[in-house]
């Protein structure tokens, strides 16, 4: 396995994952912040975007769950495959990510509750 192959694609997930939030989760952070006015009723801008952006979170959480679970080849020794610390550390990673890029493609349906 190459080194940081599966970094790439996680890390493509949380940026889709803040694109599909940014419409809803967008407004109540700067809420959150202190910034107000009638001027955040308006940033809407992603709004068409967002189910594009959720197709390429489902996609490269995809990617990189299967460069992690699947059946590992020979591997050289000292590499990442053989620690299976690097592994165990690769799964929480990918694991919290996962909950984090939920939370945020999620955000449309609960925020109204907590605006």
């Amino acid at each position: 396995m190459a080194k940081n192959t599966i970094n790439v694609p996680l890390i493509g997930g949380i940026v889709a994952a803040i694109g599909a939030g940014i419409c809803c989760a967008g407004p109540l952070v700067l809420l959150l912040l202190g910034i107000g006015g009638s001027w955040i009723g308006t940033l809407t801008l992603f709004e068409p975007y967002r189910p594009l952006f959720i197709f390429s979170v489902v996609i490269l959480f995809g990617i990189a769950g299967w460069k992690l679970y699947r059946p590992q080849q020979a591997c050289e020794s000292g590499t990442s495959c053989v620690v299976s610390k690097i592994q165990n550390s690769r799964k929480i990673i990918f694991w919290i990510a996962s909950c984090i890029a939920l939370i945020l493609v999620t955000s449309n349906y609960w925020i109204i509750w907590v605006m």
